[in-house]
């Protein structure tokens, strides 16, 4: 904890560069932990969790951070951003539900890492028993795994943010005669079956350009059409559009690390409560 309140002075980000032995995922998993914020000690610290932590550095999540704290905010945060392995497309997806290729099928185990191992070790080695709230990120497949996580365990999060998330993910292959969005797109599915949660906040982000297909010929990109789908499961469910929910759309944006850096700002001032989104 010394070396959390000696920012106080610096007002600079420290960056942890850690590693732990997964017994979940049977293999070293490296995560780094940024530290960008004074706790005071009536304060207890936000968590964000970010996946695909590997991308960190091109992302600039230093510098980004480092701009919030310039811009004056003031909510103390806590960000840990976990690399993937080489099994990334097994660990990424959702849980107990692996995708018509059988791709996602570590992700329970991926889970359970999340909560067993890598929680723990991070309150021991920070020295905070409790956090304020908890966040998750994640980009395409890792969005998907975030969005996942939190859908799962409500109790455990108050925000999700989905950059470019795989939010295709379905139970059979779309050139399937019998494929229906509406049937076989898993997440959707999940947050249909799933329940109401008042506290959960979502955010989303597509660019315009994030790819080409569109498979049921609408003229509307699938990455966004699966997005805006997934969004209308969260309205049904009972997700007011505005208050609960934020889409940005970036014009011109791809499916890049890039694009993903122009919506971090965005992402994190909106999790702050800080200031509203501009999505125009």
């Amino acid at each position: 904890m010394k070396d959390i309140m000696c920012l106080e002075k610096t007002n600079t980000i420290k960056t942890l560069e850690l590693e732990l032995d997964s017994v979940h995922l049977n293999r070293p998993v490296k995560f780094d932990i940024y530290l960008p914020f004074r706790p005071s000690p009536a304060t207890d610290p936000a968590l964000l969790l970010i996946n695909d932590g590997q991308n960190m550095d091109e992302l600039g999540l230093s510098a980004i951070l480092e701009n919030l704290i310039s811009s004056g905010s003031t909510k103390p945060l806590v960000t840990v951003a976990i690399h993937a392995g080489e099994e990334r497309k097994s660990e990424y997806g959702t849980a107990g539900h692996p995708d018509y290729l059988g791709r996602g099928n570590k992700a329970r185990a991926y889970s359970l890492f999340i909560f067993e191992e890598l929680l723990p070790r991070v309150r021991k080695e920070l020295a905070i028993p409790h956090f304020s709230e908890k966040w998750f990120a994640g980009f395409s497949l890792g969005g998907l795994s975030a969005l996942d996580i939190v859908w799962a365990h409500p109790h455990e999060f108050t925000r999700v943010g989905v950059f470019s998330g795989s939010l295709w993910w379905r139970m059979i292959d779309q050139v399937d005669p019998g494929y229906d969005d509406d049937k076989h797109r898993i997440m959707h599915h999940l947050v249909r079956k799933g329940h109401y949660a008042s506290w959960l906040k979502f955010f989303f982000v597509t660019g315009t350009l994030d790819e080409t297909n569109d498979r049921n010929n609408n003229g509307i990109i699938d990455s966004i059409d699966d997005t805006l789908g997934l969004i209308n499961e969260l309205h049904l469910k009972g997700y007011h559009p505005e208050k609960d929910i934020v889409y940005l759309e970036l014009a011109d944006g791809r499916h890049d690390v890039a694009t993903w850096a122009k919506a971090m700002p965005e992402f994190l001032k909106w999790a702050m409560g800080d200031e509203k989104v501009n999505t125009t």
